[in-house]
């Protein structure tokens, strides 16, 4: 090689680690799991290191099985099937993918999915709640990180509360969405109180091309959401509506699940890809230390 071809690749190489270098540390610092948050301790994981192939730890999750709908049109059938819901590579990995399964009436569902919960196995009040995940993408898709108060066996949605830590839907890719959800408000005649946002990163990326730490820090009388390091919305108890009770005041329990179609996101078309995967590198739980003052963004 002659000195001459030494430099100009050595050029064209320098120019091309500049034109990337950004890119590169910007991807993989997102991709990488967050310290632990100051002012917390942690009270309850899953890593999901199990090997790979085996289904969730009974321990820690069970599952809704079934296809009615789940109050919103979707078109998915709930399994415990270890296609549906297993370990791989470190992370719970979540399909949803083409299968028929016939509901109890006899109707069939075209496809199946898997939605875990920690109901009657772990629930908090107050604390900071995280998942660092992969969601799919795709019209119709429409993955969730979320939780529900665990009296709503006796009380019911939506006086149970629900707290919406993260859903995306495949027709907005660069967009996620926050959300609480309560007990009906007099004043307005809605069926449910609601507080919501709706936040794209800058430069509006595609959310599902790579892992992102999801979180909702709560304490009795706010709720602060975060993606990665960003806290992009703050619900708090002045926001509430006045004639609506607060249901932020007990234990909640976890879910994650993918669900297909239904009356937000719409149901998959002829660019929806099947499988969709969703990817779980781990859930954490953390309470707040005694004395750790609340952080402000």
């Amino acid at each position: 090689m002659t000195k001459l071809l030494q430099v100009v690749l050595t050029a064209a190489l320098l120019i091309f680690l500049a034109a990337h270098l950004d890119h590169f540390f910007w991807a993989h610092a997102i991709a990488a799991p967050a310290s632990p948050v100051p002012g917390y301790a942690l009270v309850w994981n899953d890593e999901f290191d199990s090997p790979d192939g085996t289904t969730p730890d009974p321990a820690k999750w069970t599952y809704d099985i079934g296809g009615e709908g789940w109050g919103n049109q979707e078109l998915e059938f709930y399994t415990n099937h270890p296609q549906n819901a297993r370990m791989q590579s470190g992370n719970l990995v979540i399909t949803a993918q083409r299968e028929i399964t016939a509901r109890p009436n006899g109707e069939a569902r075209q496809y199946t999915s898997a939605r875990l919960k920690t109901q009657n196995l772990f629930s908090q009040s107050y604390g900071r709640f995280e998942a660092r995940i992969k969601i799919p993408q795709g019209q119709g898709i429409w993955p969730a990180f979320w939780m529900l108060g665990e009296d709503i066996p006796t009380v019911s949605w939506p006086r149970c509360g629900e707290i919406d830590i993260m859903e995306n839907i495949g027709k907005e890719p660069d967009a996620l969405h926050a959300s609480i959800h309560g007990p009906p408000d007099p004043a307005s005649g809605k069926a449910t109180a609601d507080l919501t946002a709706k936040f794209s990163p800058p430069g509006n990326p595609k959310i599902a091309e790579d892992f992102h730490l999801y979180a909702v820090e709560w304490d009795p009388a706010e709720l602060r959401f975060f993606i990665d390091q960003t806290n992009y919305a703050t619900f708090t108890r002045k926001q509430w509506p006045a004639s609506a009770p607060w249901p932020f005041d007990h234990k909640f329990f976890l879910i994650l699940n993918l669900a297909v179609g239904g009356s937000w996101p719409g149901d998959p078309d002829r660019s929806t890809v099947f499988p969709q995967q969703m990817l779980v590198d781990y859930v954490r739980v953390y309470s707040r230390t005694p004395g750790a003052a609340i952080r402000k963004e």
